[in-house]
């Protein structure tokens, strides 16, 4: 229901924010279910960066229609914890609680007294079909040696397939014999791992089964339309995606059923170019152990899609790793290791613990009973399931959803033992509900923003997203505590949506597609520091593809141990002290974030860096809250879907759809389609075109300082940028009772 092309809004997050930091009314930036739990959280900020900011709520709150621009609803505010600060927010809490606000629209919410408003959000049956489909299609711009046009990627991330030249991904040579040509191996295909463009096969076939579970939680969630090169197969794209990952991973096993366990990568931004050779490090247990139960899990899923021979071929494959597995059970390889000789190769340490190594040959025998119905498998599972943290230490918590999430599959089993599949619900229903981190925490609001985990580490974002799925997981197989755990998992989605803090929307770019107030930087190498066209939001020309989830706040957030002074360069320690670290530095938990995207020695991946593994955890959320059989507009079986330029256009919503990007034209005032600049990016010449009868009185261009650059004859409703340089500008347009900023881009 709210359209998605918001330049206005995004010029206001992106240049008036850093100037208006009194944001003190928090919502999901792109909304709610209308039959949801809604709350606003009021936000008094008494620790941390933003301290010396002062709010005193009024006394009652609205939720303004913005169609009418009347209020629809009045309430007053309850206190969090009695008016106490919260330790790991520094913030003191109020809840404005407007849940019977249940029509279609989009909203505000007001605290009048104080002239302080929300952010802009829809209620809507649809209001995150769209937000799900980017989160997605982040592992369409994460494919390596893949395509990717502009009629797909858009002409802001077009680029050609990466990692396919001489020495690269389809000629790649061992480590440790990179001058020997008879080590070469097509090793293409896969996804850069996460800012890194490297592919751990440990992590792959992770992704892959998190993206088949995806898929069985809720099909009915998926859809085949993402505007994808592969969409319109009449396959889900997330199946697709699926495929894509199982093919790489099949490249990777050996005759034998081993499995490579790593293809180190060359870095460029764009990714394809990079130019570097592309190595592999050998086969390890835990590589084979991973795919072995990817290539399991996916071969009953393709059967249940009729894809016969790949359920054959993968049902041989899967059978053969276990085989290998089984008999070599200690083969590790660490890469980017001096002990091992492959220093360099790789960033992350893809080598499981000798724990971790045990959980995957649970997994694959898990999900090899599953396809085969072999009772082996059944009894290595009922023998070793007790291993699991969840059974041994009786503890249910999402630093092991993953090994939690394969015991839950094999208790939804039919044919799985019936004493082990009751043990194991009752485990884990029984900490679910009485853990002192787990409902006791959400029912006591032990977490004022309605999202709470125990430890906020690298990668929190993830962690908050795998709690939730936690409590997801016990609405399946709790009936009686299905409502209550529902609702507890859609505050860390909102969490993720905004109701945080920092009142930022964690994912990237999401600007034109529904917030108001996103990530506009991240760690990349594709996005990296520095580049004119994919640096930041608003800045650069670009900024990142949207749709990314960053890892979040991160109290263990340091830059590297050389700063200040011993960074080998007066050039390397500048940077040590070229910006301001607090935040991430010094803050209470939550505020332990900084929107930032800068290299060694600052460091900034350990807060900002992207993961196809946080990105799965954020999708697999997201997706039991979307509802595919309503439109863009909120209406069932409508006919309305976004178009070329990102507008809910068609079935009921007036407008009419775009098919190509080149046509598209940027809205002026979308609530009261007031006109259109365009084209936008723009080359020489941008034209206005308004609606019959309104004449400008002014025309003025302006940098993202606020500086004016141009003025220009408002009769000729032209403006030309042809002697500009290529970045983003602001075009101020007045009429007699109007005015408007646009954000412009200059190419």
């Amino acid at each position: 229901m709210k359209a998605t092309l918001q330049l206005l809004f995004a010029l206001v997050a992106t240049i008036s924010l850093a100037q208006n930091t009194k944001l003190f009314i928090i919502v999901d930036q792109f909304g709610y279910l209308p039959e949801a739990e809604k709350i606003a959280v009021i936000r008094n900020p008494k620790v941390g960066y933003d301290e010396s900011l002062e709010f005193n709520p009024g006394s009652t709150y609205q939720v303004i229609d913005l169609q009418t621009n009347e209020p629809i609803f009045t309430g007053s505010l309850t206190k969090w914890n009695g008016g106490l600060t919260d330790q790991s927010s520094g913030d003191q809490v109020w809840y404005f609680d407007f849940s019977e606000v249940n029509q279609v629209g989009n909203y505000i919410i007001l605290d009048e007294n104080n002239e302080e408003r929300s952010f802009e959000f829809a209620i809507s049956k649809s209001v995150y079909n769209e937000v799900l489909k980017h989160a997605m299609r982040t592992f369409f711009y994460q494919r390596a040696g893949y395509d990717k046009p502009a009629e797909y990627a858009g002409v802001a991330w077009a680029d050609a397939a990466s990692h396919v030249g001489s020495n690269q991904d389809t000629e790649c040579r061992r480590f440790d014999a990179k001058n020997d040509p008879s080590t070469a191996r097509d090793l293409s295909g896969g996804w850069y791992d996460a800012g890194d463009y490297n592919k751990y096969t440990n992590w792959t076939a992770n992704y892959v089964v998190d993206m088949l579970l995806a898929y069985l939680e809720r099909p009915e969630a998926w859809g085949d339309d993402y505007s994808l090169p592969y969409s319109g197969n009449e396959v889900p794209d997330i199946i697709d995606e699926v495929k894509w990952g199982i093919d790489h991973l099949k490249r990777l096993q050996n005759e034998d059923g081993s499995v490579l366990s790593i293809v180190g990568l060359a870095h460029g931004s764009p990714p394809s170019a990079a130019t570097d050779p592309s190595y592999y490090g050998p086969e390890s247990t835990s590589a084979t152990l991973n795919t072995t139960a990817a290539f399991a899990l996916a071969a009953t899923v393709f059967d249940q899609l009729g894809m016969d021979e790949e359920v054959a071929d993968l049902t041989e494959r899967a059978i053969s790793g276990w085989q290998w597995a089984v008999a070599h059970p200690n083969v590790l390889f660490r890469n980017n290791d001096s002990v091992y000789g492959s220093e360099g190769l790789g960033a992350g340490q893809q080598e499981e613990s000798d724990y971790q190594r045990s959980m995957s040959k649970l997994e694959a025998a898990i999900y090899l009973f599953e396809l085969t119905d072999d009772a082996d498998f059944k009894e290595y599972v009922d023998t070793n399931y007790t291993a699991c943290h969840l059974i041994d230490w009786n503890y249910a918590y999402p630093f092991e959803s993953f090994n939690q999430d394969m015991l839950l599959h094999y208790a939804s089993l039919s044919n799985a033992t019936a004493s082990v599949k009751d043990h194991i619900l009752e485990v884990y229903t029984n900490q679910m509900l009485t853990g002192n981190d787990n409902m006791p925490a959400i029912e006591t609001k032990k977490d004022p923003y309605m999202a709470y985990v125990k430890d906020y580490t690298w990668g929190s974002n993830s962690i908050k997203s795998r709690q939730a799925n936690m409590f997801h997981s016990l609405s399946i197989h709790s009936s009686s505590s299905a409502e209550k755990a529902i609702r507890a998992a859609s505050g860390y989605m909102h969490y993720m949506h905004g109701v945080n803090p920092l009142n930022i929307v964690y994912l990237s770019n999401m600007y034109d597609h529904g917030a108001e107030n996103a990530v506009n930087e991240f760690y990349h190498s594709w996005f990296t520091d520095g580049s004119t066209k994919w640096d930041r939001v608003g800045e650069s020309v670009y900024g990142p593809a949207p749709g990314f989830l960053v890892g979040g706040p991160n109290p263990g957030y340091a830059p590297d141990n050389c700063c200040p002074d011993g960074c080998g360069s007066s050039g390397n320690n500048a940077v040590c002290d070229s910006e301001e670290l607090s935040p991430p530095t010094g803050q209470p938990d939550q505020k332990s974030y900084k929107d930032f995207n800068t290299s060694w020695p600052l460091n900034s991946w350990s807060v900002t860096e992207n993961s196809n593994g946080y990105q799965l955890a954020y999708i697999r959320l997201l997706s039991k809250y979307v509802n595919l059989n309503y439109d863009c507009m909120g209406v069932e079986g409508g006919q309305a879907f976004i178009d070329a330029c990102g507008r809910c256009a068609g079935g009921t919503s007036a407008l009419t759809p775009v098919s190509s990007e080149a046509e598209c034209r940027t809205v002026l005032s979308e609530r009261d389609s007031f006109g259109f600049v365009y084209p936008n990016p723009v080359s020489d010449v941008l034209r206005i075109d308004l609606i019959a009868g309104t004449e400008i009185t002014s025309l003025k261009l302006y940098n993202l300082s606020g500086a004016l650059l141009k003025r220009f004859d408002p009769v000729q409703k032209e403006v030309d940028l042809s002697d500009l340089t290529s970045g983003t500008y602001i075009l101020n347009v007045q009429t007699g009772k109007e005015e408007f900023e646009v954000k412009v881009i200059k190419e």
